[in-house]
């Protein structure tokens, strides 16, 4: 929403809010909680900031600094500064456990990570999932994951070598997680997916054939098209020996349920997803979740925001690589340049899905407006 057409909040609510309180007293314990922005400059502070105290009626409050740029504003001088550095830090603390989780034959506790890193738990573990979008403990798991699929994947591949390769202590504590970890049984997968029961559907959307297909898991699949027919091919290569159930009428609402949300993507998707990629696609995946609808980032941006600001083409790759479309909108990432790039299931789609979302936070945006001078 453009800062001119939103509405403004009224003083005296402003300055019976605790946030307020927090702000004139530069409170460092604040910071991280919420910023504020200031709407006559158009840029955003920490609570502790040390620049000059606003007037109460142009200060507007956000959970995050990712909501205040997506609101339009920019972050001050000194903010700027002081996000950069502290980002770098993190960035770096947590590749540090990354490494430290992707070594180790058991996965470190908490307490052990947070030691190492030299700080609290509680903040550590803030600061890894703020930089990663997982916990250091769905990290860990993404990475025995992928690394129980590669082991697998191998011709002569032994499940019990895959297991302890994967830094499993025991085959019973394997066992016991793999339908978490895998989505099946381990010999399930290694056999392209035997004995996996996925049900799908396919209908129509404005954007043209869509097929939607969910394991026990969750949604594991939502591809778009031209042609009906060539989507049930591409659900039956990803998963060549599955049991592929289609033409479930109880399942079709699901269906139903998607198409609404391409149509009207501020209504959003309320859907259990089987995610299936490495650690780092998973990372990638959360940072796009977190992209409000109607707005853009770029692929640098992504880089950035999950502390890997060299791994551009990775994230790109990462982007090409999701098999949930709309529901991981992938769509909402473009280059630094503005132009839109590539995209699995066609620009043309990728144009239509931002031009649809731009125009619903315009119009969502007027509701307010509206609601406001009532």
């Amino acid at each position: 929403m453009n800062r001119k057409t939103r509405i403004l909040q009224p003083p005296a609510g402003i300055r019976q809010d605790p946030r307020w309180a927090a702000v004139v007293a530069r409170d460092p314990a604040a910071d991280g909680r919420f910023v504020y922005a200031v709407r006559t400059t158009g840029v955003y502070c920490r609570p502790s900031s040390a620049s000059r105290l606003p007037s109460p009626e142009n200060v507007e409050f956000f959970d995050s600094a990712q909501a205040a740029e997506a609101a339009g504003y920019r972050p001050s001088r000194r903010a700027a500064g002081d996000r950069t550095s502290s980002a770098t830090r993190h960035a770096a603390l947590v590749a540090e456990a990354c490494r430290r989780i992707e070594a180790a034959e058991a996965i470190p506790s908490l307490d052990e990570l947070a030691q190492a890193a030299r700080l609290s738990p509680h903040h550590f573990h803030r600061i890894f999932k703020s930089v990663t979008g997982l916990t250091p403990r769905a990290y860990a798991s993404a990475h025995r994951a992928q690394r129980m699929r590669e082991r697998l994947s191998g011709r002569d591949a032994s499940i019990t070598d895959a297991i302890y390769a994967a830094g499993f202590g025991s085959g019973s504590r394997f066992y016991e997680a793999s339908d978490r970890v895998l989505g099946m049984r381990p010999k399930d997968y290694r056999a392209g997916g035997a004995n996996a029961v996925i049900r799908f559907a396919v209908g129509q959307c404005s954007l043209g054939a869509i097929l939607v297909a969910q394991s026990e898991q969750g949604v594991c699949a939502i591809l778009l098209g031209d042609d009906p027919h060539q989507l049930v091919r591409d659900l039956q290569d990803q998963f060549p020996r599955a049991e592929l159930i289609g033409g479930d009428a109880a399942f079709e609402r699901r269906v139903a349920q998607v198409v609404g949300f391409v149509e009207a993507p501020r209504l959003g998707l309320d859907l259990p997803l089987d995610l299936r990629g490495t650690a780092f696609q998973k990372r990638v995946w959360q940072a796009l979740k977190d992209i409000p609808a109607g707005t853009t980032v770029s692929y640098t941006d992504i880089a950035r925001r999950i502390g890997r600001p060299e791994a551009v083409r990775a994230v790109g790759q990462a982007c090409g690589a999701n098999r949930l479309a709309v529901a991981i909108p992938c769509h909402r990432v473009v280059r630094s340049d503005g132009d839109l790039a590539g995209y699995r299931w066609g620009v043309e789609r990728k144009q239509s899905l931002l031009e649809r979302e731009r125009q619903q936070a315009r119009a969502s945006g007027r509701t307010a407006e509206a609601a406001g001078r009532r």
